[in-house]
């Protein structure tokens, strides 16, 4: 069974910055778009940022663009989130998504059977 496991959140003060993790036990990890989602307490989960198989292509929401930057490295079958000048409104449990060979656009949904891990909390203080 595939294992998305997230690490990195943690409590900020705004225009503070943190970096995420996610470690996949995917096999052919590096043929996987890999994607990073949101939920904040009583919203539906949201898509943030998505990064191509081989990397070459990312894709951000709106609301993240020019703030949050997405890596991965395929020989460690980790993807990685910075999050720089973050705000309160970014105060949500952050959760890590794959498919495999989907474009980056396509991430914006979430994934039909994704293996959803725990997440991990990212709480920013005003």
């Amino acid at each position: 069974q595939v294992l998305l496991v997230e690490s990195g959140g943690g409590l900020v003060q705004a225009g503070g910055s943190l970096r995420l993790s996610c470690a996949a036990s995917t096999l052919g990890f590096g043929s996987y778009a890999m994607a990073w989602f949101r939920q904040a307490p009583g919203k539906e989960r949201e898509f943030v940022a998505a990064i191509s198989w081989k990397g070459g292509a990312t894709y951000f929401a709106d609301s993240v663009k020019g703030r949050f930057a997405i890596s991965r490295d395929n020989t460690m079958a980790t993807v990685s989130l910075q999050m720089d000048s973050l705000e309160p409104e970014d105060t949500a449990v952050y959760f890590c998504a794959e498919r495999f060979r989907a474009t980056v656009r396509s991430m914006v949904r979430e994934p039909d059977g994704n293996a959803w891990g725990q997440g991990t909390q990212v709480t920013v203080s005003s």
